[in-house]
């Protein structure tokens, strides 16, 4: 009479003896885990959440006027007091002026853009057309500076929207403009030296004034002398570095 097994899963997914049995010899894979779900969070309310001072720095400045009554902080002179810093902080960045790119205009923008924007920030607008390749070359200079510098306005403008019949051999040129007048004037390449570098345009924009502004300082003299004094700096490593890659070039050519 032939001996029959029978195989009872009470529950699917659950091990039987015969499982256990086949596991220890070796035919069957392990077991895997049981499934446990997550054990539930509740989302914590914004209103018992502590005050602390990574709370106040995820306030915006509305938010942050909006507790000036707040009950909680009347009992605690530091938080009033780091609430009233933060609001500081953030209506002093606003006053900054941030641009970060070099913004294309058309000549019925330039009051707007160059001349009223001048009253309160440095403007520096490139003279341009499409298909001049030192233009090009100082336009991704300018990029670079304007990444660098977002407190001072970039623009660029077609040569011709700017200044009727204005000829293509003195392109590209840079006019530089600060309440309201024109401050400085570079026409051409060679006005950048050897080689035109972010380096070189930044150090001939703030050779007698202080062009560049990073929005990081203030408007004092030492915070105009301490971007001033970053621009030389930069300058003289660009050198350096461009020697340092001119010699190694020469030294493999020398070794082939």
């Amino acid at each position: 009479m032939a001996d029959y097994h029978f195989v009872y899963k009470d529950v699917e997914g659950t091990s039987t003896q015969w499982d256990d049995i086949q596991r220890k010899l070796g035919n069957l894979p392990e077991k895997a885990p049981a499934f446990k779900p997550p054990g539930y969070t509740p989302e914590q309310d914004e209103s018992s959440a502590p005050k602390d001072r990574a709370w106040f720095d995820k306030k915006t400045e509305e938010e942050l006027e909006d507790l000036e009554d707040d009950k909680d902080l009347e009992d605690d002179r530091f938080l009033e007091e780091y609430r009233k810093k933060r609001l500081s902080e953030l209506r002093e960045a606003a006053k900054v002026r941030r641009y970060g790119t070099v913004t294309p205009i058309s000549g019925s923008d330039f009051v707007r853009e160059v001349t009223q924007a001048s009253a309160e920030d440095w403007v520096v607008v490139c003279l341009h057309k499409d298909g001049v390749a030192e233009c090009g070359l100082l336009l991704g200079c300018l990029e670079e500076l304007a990444s660098r510098y977002p407190a001072t306005k970039f623009v660029k403008i077609i040569s011709t929207d700017c200044i009727p019949n204005y000829p293509d051999c003195n392109l590209p040129t840079l006019l530089v403009y600060h309440h309201g007048a024109v401050k400085g004037t570079h026409v051409g390449l060679k006005s950048f030296g050897r080689r035109c570098t972010p380096e070189s345009v930044a150090l001939l924009l703030c050779q007698s004034e202080p062009v560049l502004n990073d929005g990081k300082g203030g408007d004092d003299d030492s915070s105009r002398e301490a971007v001033m004094a970053g621009v030389r700096k930069q300058f003289i490593e660009r050198v350096v570095r461009d020697h340092e890659d001119k010699d190694n070039d020469d030294d493999g050519y020398n070794s082939d």
